[in-house]
C-alpha cells in the first residue's frame, strides 16, 4: 500500500509539473520549446505508466475480493442447504424447530432461505415454458403497469395542406395492477427418503415443490381463475374457427395474422395435445403438411415459422372452446413473490409413512400488452348438431 501511495503522490507531482509548464508558456505568450515538449511527453508517459500500474493493482485486488466473496457465498449457500435439510429431516420427528435452524416464521409458515427460494423459482422457470416466456417480476408488493390500447383509435401520420387542421388521433392509456394472491403447493415425500442420510433431500424437495408450483402456474397463466390470476385465454383478440370440431389451414393463418407483424417474431402457438394431432394433419394448398419437425427449436415443431408448444392445461378443440393461443407471451406480466414459505406436515400423512411439505406462494398475472396475444375460439355447434346431441342424450 505504501508503494501505491508513493505512486499516487508521484503522479500528482507530475500533473502539477505539466500544468506549471503550460502556465509558464501561456504567461510568456509562446509555444513550448523543443526541450520542453520532450520533457512534457516524458512526464505524460510516466503518468500513463503509473495509471496502468494502479489499474492492474486494482484489478488484482478486485479479483481477490471477488474470489473471497464467491467462496463466502458458496459457503453460505451450502450452510443454508444443510440447515434446510436438517429442518426437513429432523422436524419430521419433532427434534428441530425452525428457530433452531436459523429460519424465521412468516404468516403462512417458515420463510424459505434465499438460496432455497431462488432454486425453487429457477426450477419453476425451467420446467414451465409459459412462465419462462412471460415477463417475470420476482418482487414483493403490488405492481401497477400502464396499458396502452388502440381500440378506439391510434396515432396516425398523413399528408396535410398548409392552414388545414390535422385530425387528432390517439390510443388510450389504462392501468393494470398485479397483486399477490396466495396459493399453496403440496408435495408428499416418503419418510424412507427423509430418513436416508445419503439421499439429497433438499434438492428432491425443491424439485417436487417446483413441479407442483409449475403445474399450478401453467394452468393459471393459460386459463386463469375468476377474480384471481388472469390467463392468456382472456385475450381481447379472438379469431373464430370455421368449424366447431375441426381445424383448417385458414384458421391458423387468420390467427397468426391477427397479431400485428412486429410482434410475431417471438410468437408461439400453445395448444392441447389432441389439438396437436389435428394440426399434424393440416396440409397447404399444394398438399404439403404444414407442421414441420424442427429439433433445433425449443419445442420441436413449427408451423408458419413459429414454435408449437403442447400443454395438457389447454382446452381441447371442441365447440366454443378457446383452443389455441398465439403470440409473444411476454405480453403477459407475471408477479411471483421471491419469498415462498414452507410448512412441514408431520402428522397429516403419518398413516402413509410420508411427510407433507406445503409451499405457500404469492402470485398474480395479467395481459399488459394485449396487442401481442390472440386466441382461436372454435365455432359454436350448429343448431342441428345441438338438437342431435340432445336427442342422443335423451335416448
Amino acid at each position: 500500500m505504501n508503494k501505491f501511495k508513493q505512486l499516487i503522490e508521484r503522479r500528482n507531482a507530475l500533473v502539477k509539473a505539466l500544468s506549471d509548464m503550460l502556465d509558464k508558456a501561456d504567461e510568456e505568450k509562446r509555444a513550448l520549446t523543443a526541450d520542453e515538449v520532450l520533457a512534457f511527453e516524458a512526464k505524460q508517459k510516466e503518468i500513463k505508466d503509473i495509471d496502468k500500474t494502479l489499474q492492474l493493482a486494482e484489478e488484482v485486488r478486485a479479483a481477490g475480493m471477488a474470489d473471497g466473496q464467491e467462496a463466502q457465498k458458496k459457503d453460505g449457500d451450502a450452510e443454508e442447504i444443510r440447515a434446510f435439510t436438517d429442518y426437513l429431516r429432523h422436524s419430521a420427528i419433532g427434534e428441530v424447530r425452525a428457530e433452531d435452524a436459523n429460519f424465521t416464521r412468516g404468516d403462512n409458515g417458515v420463510i424459505v432461505p434465499k438460496t432455497i427460494a431462488k432454486k425453487i423459482i429457477e426450477t419453476v422457470k425451467n420446467i414451465a415454458p409459459v412462465y419462462a416466456l412471460s415477463s417475470i417480476y420476482n418482487v414483493k408488493g403490488e405492481l401497477v403497469f400502464p396499458v396502452y390500447t388502440e381500440e378506439d383509435g391510434k396515432v396516425t401520420c398523413d399528408y396535410a395542406e398548409e392552414f388545414t387542421k390535422l385530425s387528432a388521433t390517439s390510443g388510450k392509456f389504462t392501468s393494470v395492477n398485479l397483486k399477490g394472491y396466495l396459493a399453496g403447493a403440496l408435495a408428499k415425500i416418503s419418510l424412507s427418503l427423509v430418513n436416508n442420510t445419503e439421499f439429497d433431500l433438499a434438492n428432491y424437495v425443491i424439485t417436487k415443490v417446483a413441479e407442483s408450483v409449475a403445474e399450478f402456474m401453467e394452468k393459471e397463466l393459460l386459463i386463469g381463475t375468476a377474480n384471481k390470476m388472469t390467463g392468456l385465454s382472456s385475450s381481447v383478440k379472438v379469431v373464430t374457427a370455421a368449424a366447431p370440431n375441426k381445424l383448417t389451414a385458414d384458421d391458423m393463418i387468420e390467427l397468426e395474422s391477427s397479431v400485428i407483424q412486429r410482434y410475431r417474431g417471438n410468437g408461439v402457438f400453445i395448444l392441447h395435445p389432441t389439438t396437436m394431432t389435428m394440426l399434424k394433419k393440416l396440409k397447404d394448398e399444394n398438399g404439403n403438411y404444414m407442421l414441420q419437425r424442427d429439433l433445433t427449436k425449443g419445442f420441436g415443431y413449427t408451423i408458419l415459422g413459429h414454435q408449437v408448444y403442447e400443454s395438457d392445461q389447454m382446452p381441447k378443440a371442441t365447440a366454443g372452446n378457446k383452443a389455441i393461443i398465439f403470440g409473444d407471451i411476454s405480453g403477459l406480466y407475471v408477479k411471483l413473490a421471491p419469498n415462498p414459505q414452507l410448512q412441514v406436515l408431520r402428522e397429516k400423512y403419518a398413516d402413509e409413512h410420508a411427510l407433507g411439505v406445503v409451499a405457500w406462494i404469492e402470485a398474480d398475472s395479467k395481459i399488459v400488452e394485449p396487442q401481442k396475444i390472440a386466441v382461436l375460439k372454435m365455432a359454436a355447434a350448429a343448431p342441428a348438431e345441438q338438437q342431435e346431441e340432445g336427442a342422443n342424450g335423451g335416448s
